[in-house]
C-alpha cells in the first residue's frame, strides 16, 4: 500500500470528543480523523467545492472525495447508532495562516 500524503489542515477542533446525552451502554467511539474533520468542515460549513477543498488540504480531489465519504459515514454512524465520536489522528499539518505548527 502506498504511503498517505500529507494533509494540510488549517482548523483543529478545540473540543474533540462529543458523546450523547442518552445513556449509551459504554459503546466504543467513532473515530474521526483529523483530515476527515477538515474536509466537513471546508464542503459542509464552509461550502467549498471538492476542487477548492483539494487546493486548501494540497491533496487530489479524488482524495478529497474519499476523505468526505468515510466522514459523513462515520457521523452518520454516530448519529444513527448514538454513538460518541471522537476527532484524533491522520497523516496532517496543521497550519495556522501561512505557518505550520
Amino acid at each position: 500500500m502506498r504511503p498517505k500524503k500529507t494533509r494540510w489542515v488549517k482548523c483543529s477542533p478545540s473540543e474533540r470528543f462529543f458523546k450523547p446525552q442518552a445513556k449509551y451502554s459504554s459503546k466504543l467511539p467513532i473515530v474521526l480523523t483529523l483530515d476527515e474533520f477538515e474536509a466537513v468542515r471546508l464542503l459542509d460549513y464552509e461550502h467549498l467545492s471538492q476542487i477548492q477543498a483539494a487546493r486548501e488540504m494540497r491533496v487530489h480531489r479524488s482524495t478529497v472525495s474519499r476523505i468526505i465519504s468515510a466522514a459523513r459515514q462515520k457521523i452518520a454512524q454516530a448519529l444513527v447508532g448514538i454513538k460518541p465520536l471522537k476527532i484524533e489522528g491522520g497523516c496532517c499539518k496543521v497550519i495556522r495562516g501561512d505557518k505550520n505548527v
